[in-house]
């Protein structure tokens, strides 16, 4: 984690048009994509984005749907804040923090579409098979929503599902070669306004020390790619402009995500 840096100094260096690492204000920190190192998951990833580390681990079950979606089926995301990744986050049930990264991933990959849960029903209001994604947060160095999101695509992109027993439960010994049904990679990018400027993928000390934030979140879908949500934080606004810039930048940033996902699960 990043050691303490007064808000107002980083305030003052973006209003000089600078950053504390010397990133170009739409530039990412260094990315790094590990899978495939859980063995008792259906599908992980392990996501370094600057010094910021998030591990992600998909499990599947077989389970109920729900009354309202009888023919689908469930996914459901959940993150845990260790305390070793930073002083601020404490042991017990999750946090405000922990809670808004979950929806924000959560809402990235289930607006994009990108993954087909029709296709994972069994027996229509009976049986269907449920996805859970837990993401861990190993070190806060920023931009944990970016981070978390790439982990969780990379690791439902790299999972196998279970086989099943002739009594219809989950062989968990038994991998097949069955993916998810997916058909795009949706990514979350996540821009702060400090001082009056927009930078991308805030670092720690810039995350503290932001005015507004925005998270949008982009698919690619039959060659195209597509906006799937958006999530503000912040005590401050934006103007229709810095919106518009942001979306823009989201979809080129996006696909470079993007390309950083399928070259960790080709």
């Amino acid at each position: 984690m990043t050691l303490e840096i007064d808000a107002d100094l980083v305030k003052e260096i973006v209003g000089n048009e600078k950053r504390l690492d010397y990133r170009k204000f739409d530039q990412y920190r260094d990315i790094v994509i590990e899978t495939d190192f859980i063995t008792s998951a259906e599908g992980s990833a392990r996501v370094r984005l600057g010094d910021s580390v998030v591990v992600a681990g998909v499990k599947m079950d077989v389970g109920e749907p729900f009354p309202d979606t009888p023919d689908e089926g469930v996914m459901m995301v959940a993150a845990e804040f260790l305390p070793l990744a930073s002083p601020e986050f404490e042991p017990g049930p999750p946090g405000e923090n922990a809670i808004e990264l979950s929806r924000v991933v959560d809402r990235a990959i289930r607006e994009s579409k990108c993954i087909d849960f029709k296709k994972l029903c069994i027996t229509p209001g009976e049986k269907v098979w449920m996805v859970f994604i837990d993401l861990d947060i190993l070190d806060d160095d920023g931009n944990l929503i970016d981070a978390a999101g790439l982990a969780a695509m990379a690791a439902l992109l790299n999972a196998r599902m279970p086989a099943l027993k002739e009594d219809g439960r989950t062989d968990y010994d038994n991998k097949t070669d069955k993916k998810l049904p997916m058909s795009g990679v949706a990514v979350s990018t996540t821009f702060a306004k400090i001082a009056d400027r927009i930078i991308a993928d805030p670092s720690y000390p810039e995350w503290r020390a932001l005015d507004a934030r925005l998270t949008v979140g982009t698919v690619d879908k039959g060659g195209k790619t597509m906006l799937s949500s958006m999530q503000k934080g912040g005590s401050y606004g934006f103007t229709l402009e810095e919106i518009e810039y942001i979306v823009g930048k989201a979809v080129e940033k996006g696909d470079e995500l993007r390309s950083k996902i399928k070259e960790a699960v080709s």
